[in-house]
């Protein structure tokens, strides 16, 4: 729970681990999808979607509920003065769900046209065979739209009596919560879930992968994705100082990859993240560029990974991202729903968060150290894949592949 004094907005955050990862069988792998988009249907008190959306949207109110390998996240977000009215219909609709077989099928339907529209959008596209590429255990699109048709009403509900329970479930609450809190956790101990148990989040065995063409006749430039995975994950302060490289790397219009790329007119946009996860963290970047610009914007991408690795990162480069890093710090909690962000990923994957006013000492002890030994140790791993998805040759791909590999001595 977390005060926001004068807020007049709250916003609610209910995780299970009953993602994609947690289908009883490979057969029936997009069974989370589903089970979170029938989260907002009929229940004990509401007779289908269209009269619980009607009561629930009266004042404004929002709500949304999304899926990923590990995770089933409901949210909402309302004003002030409703705040007990929507926290009571998100318990209905999370805890007494109606399940019947004329909104399964519509929502079988509309998963349908989402992920086929998904094949349509390449980054999209390429992420999940990255996933696979380097050994974790998840169905691409292509296999996940296949597992829709295996979906019935018992595996609905056998998955839902599984994973939302008491253990399983984590919640966050952001908003002005003075003389609220003793009210919200009486609330919470009346939702009626059995206890059942807390899933481990699953454990990949990760490997290098050979570079991949996902083919597609008309796109006639490349889009990509590369990751170095590292087999463990970062400590608060390493994200912080992986943010910094990163934003000298590819942040802003003068950073060392995307900035000199625009500048040649290699390429229009690109960047790079650090993602977190339970026991792993991957550094990934990705960007579309022009088949015939490919070879220079790869060699500049080996130029400037060979300069960080070498310990080539200049003192004022690193002051600047810092600035910039105190700056978006400032910026992130301008909104409830930020606040609330910031600690989503970390709680709702490790159990464990880092407070958001203890990000300053986090910026502040960055140093070209730190920096160049964590993206030493990332490719040190020799953990990488790299995805495209074009209609250009394989050897051309493969030669971008080829950029990629960075020596340490």
């Amino acid at each position: 729970m977390i005060d926001v004094p004068g807020a007049s907005v709250m916003n609610i955050k209910v995780h299970f681990r009953a993602g994609i990862r947690y289908a009883k069988r490979p057969e029936v792998y997009e069974i989370a999808h589903v089970v979170e988009h029938l989260a907002f249907g009929a229940n004990a008190k509401y007779k289908d979607e269209q009269e619980f959306e009607a009561d629930f949207t009266k004042n404004g109110a929002y709500h949304n509920a999304w899926t990923s390998d590990i995770t089933v996240c409901y949210e909402s977000e309302c004003a002030d003065f409703e705040w007990d009215r929507i926290m009571e219909l998100q318990r209905i609709a999370i805890t007494e769900p109606k399940f019947n077989d004329e909104e399964l099928r519509s929502e079988k339907s509309n998963i349908r046209a989402e992920l086929t529209g998904y094949l349509n959008d390449y980054a999209r596209l390429l992420w999940p065979r990255l996933q696979q590429a380097v050994g974790e255990n998840t169905p691409n699109l292509q296999e996940r739209l296949k597992t829709i048709n295996n979906i019935e009403l018992k595996d609905i509900r056998e998955h839902y009596r599984r994973t939302h329970t008491a253990k399983n479930m984590r919640f966050i609450i952001a908003g002005n919560l003075h003389h609220r809190k003793r009210q919200i956790v009486k609330m919470l101990n009346s939702w009626e879930l059995k206890p059942g148990e807390y899933f481990e989040a699953p454990q990949d065995t990760f490997h290098r992968a050979n570079p991949i063409l996902i083919r597609r006749k008309d796109a006639t430039n490349i889009t990509f994705g590369f990751s170095w995975i590292l087999p463990r994950k970062l400590e608060p302060e390493e994200i912080y100082v992986m943010g910094c490289l990163n934003h000298i790397l590819n942040g802003t219009m003068n950073s060392r990859i995307f900035g000199q790329a625009r500048k040649a007119g290699l390429i229009y946009g690109m960047g790079s993240d650090v993602n977190n996860n339970t026991y792993s963290a991957s550094w990934d970047f990705d960007g579309e560029v022009n088949a015939e610009s490919a070879e220079e914007l790869f060699d500049l991408i080996h130029q400037e990974l060979e300069r960080v690795i070498q310990g080539e990162v200049a003192a004022n480069d690193i002051e600047a991202a810092k600035s910039y890093a105190l700056g978006r710090y400032q910026m992130g909690a301008q909104t409830v729903n930020q606040i609330s962000d910031y600690y989503a990923n970390d709680y709702f994957l490790n159990d464990s968060f880092d407070k958001y006013d203890h990000a300053p000492k986090l910026i502040a002890d960055i140093t070209q150290e730190k920096i160049v030994q964590l993206a030493r140790e990332f490719i040190q791993q020799d953990l990488h894949a790299l995805v495209t998805v074009s209609s250009v040759d394989k050897a051309l791909i493969n030669s971008l592949a080829d950029k990629l590999q960075l020596e340490i001595s």
